[in-house]
């Protein structure tokens, strides 16, 4: 099993987006010691979802330095934005052997969506990704996490290789839906170092069947 950690924010939150945003950023000085707790962890798997410019300010030279890697779930419909990654931040990453995914266009739930809005946030944003990256985006996470049967059935028909939630619990290595564990504000060294190397808990059991009855619905 494999334990995927995302980050969204790392540093200060000067103005949130969206209510609750600041909660999900982390300090600078936490989140090097949350990547020291990965070193030689191969179980452990990380990803950066929002393309805030942190992503390539702070974060990325932090993985240089651990020699590690991680995924960057951009959002197409930001690459304009100073306070998010361009183009060139998107390239700079793959240069550096990050890999690009997509967050869809607006961070708006995919849950629901019309067949336009569908096809803007699953299809399009990953167009735009494409060009602006350089590169294959063959992943994608779901923004704010909410899915169910019919939009993972969109996902699959769309291609995607592997599409990530925020289901906080162990995921298989090869499973096509992967969970992860949104690490908040709150979060420590030690408290991730805990979450890593802790059995199953049952609050992790009851999650694993929330998965299922999302899947199902």
């Amino acid at each position: 099993m494999i334990t995927n950690l995302c980050f969204h924010g790392i540093g200060v939150c000067t103005q949130e987006r969206e209510a609750g945003e600041a909660r999900y950023w982390v300090s600078a000085d936490a989140f090097h010691g949350i990547l020291d707790e990965t070193l030689d962890r191969p179980d452990v798997k990380i990803s950066f979802d929002d393309g805030n410019r942190s992503d390539v300010a702070i974060a990325l030279p932090a993985l240089q330095e651990r020699n590690l890697s991680a995924t960057f779930f951009a959002l197409a419909g930001r690459l304009d934005d100073p306070s998010s990654l361009s183009p060139a931040d998107l390239r700079t990453l793959r240069a550096h052997g990050m890999a690009v995914g997509s967050h869809g266009w607006s961070h708006i739930p995919w849950r629901g969506l019309s067949p336009a809005d569908a096809r803007r946030e699953l299809i399009e944003a990953r167009e735009a990704l494409v060009e602006a990256s350089g590169g294959e985006i063959a992943d994608a996470a779901l923004p704010l996490g909410r899915y169910d049967r019919k939009l993972l059935s969109q996902l699959r028909g769309a291609a995607y290789r592997t599409v990530f939630t925020s289901d906080r619990f162990r995921a298989r290595p090869n499973a096509w839906l992967q969970a992860r564990y949104s690490v908040t504000s709150l979060d420590t060294a030690d408290s991730i170092r805990n979450l890593l190397t802790r059995p199953t808990s049952v609050s992790e059991v009851r999650m694993v069947t929330a998965s299922l009855v999302k899947r199902m619905r």
